[in-house]
């Protein structure tokens, strides 16, 4: 039989209003395709597992959001959303989500992938992606000046040390780029990525204090 986790009641108790019905109703969809699954929080929002992650909600000031940590795979059709965590967008009611029917299907394809070992393939580099990166001076100046940031930056894949370079070079004012380069040293030298709190394909970790400098 599956687990219960107190600081999932605790996190729906918390939540706003009308995001309580969708939780609750989300956990007992979750629950009924797989009988053995276990609750947990992971990055601060409830996760459900079965041999690995199989799902996870959560909630936000005006919306939900529904995460199948394998949903390409579950259905063609669930894709990541571009207007929210997850692959179902901002869910304000279950009226915004398919059927429980429908619902309970997916939980149950999921269980199968993860019984049958099935994992998202990764994708292959692409040409451009082997080029070598070019970081300003400025940029290595700032990273010079944090240890910890210096040796985060260093040990990060190709990609992860793009996204941090990209940001802060596109930046359109000065002003915007040192805050943003300010935040990137920041948060390498907490051994973040620039996109940590999407970590894995799962939405922003629920950090108000944490949250600052997103989008600068």
């Amino acid at each position: 039989m599956g687990t219960r986790d107190e600081r999932i009641d605790a996190y729906i108790a918390k939540s706003a209003d009308f995001a309580q019905p969708v939780l609750r109703n989300l956990r007992e969809i979750v629950h009924e395709g797989c009988p053995d699954v276990e609750e947990t929080i992971k990055w601060s929002f409830p996760h459900f597992t079965y041999k690995g992650i199989l799902c996870a909600m959560a909630a936000f000031k005006k919306h939900c959001a529904f995460h199948f940590w394998r949903g390409g795979l579950v259905d063609a059709k669930l894709k990541r959303s571009g207007e929210a965590m997850g692959q179902f967008g901002r869910i304000t009611s279950m009226k915004d989500l398919p059927s429980k029917r429908v619902l309970v299907e997916y939980v149950r394809a999921a269980v199968l992938l993860h019984d049958q070992g099935i994992k998202v393939p990764k994708k292959a580099k692409t040409a451009a992606e082997k080029k070598a990166l070019v970081a300003p001076a400025y940029f290595k100046a700032a990273l010079k000046k944090n240890q910890k940031a210096t040796a985060t930056f260093a040990g990060f894949p190709y990609s992860k040390k793009k996204e941090y370079i990209e940001w802060v070079t596109e930046a359109k004012t000065k002003e915007t780029r040192d805050r943003r380069l300010k935040t990137s040293v920041e948060w390498m030298a907490e051994g973040k990525a620039r996109n940590w709190k999407y970590d894995k394909s799962i939405g922003p970790r629920m950090n108000a204090n944490e949250n600052k400098g997103i989008g600068r």
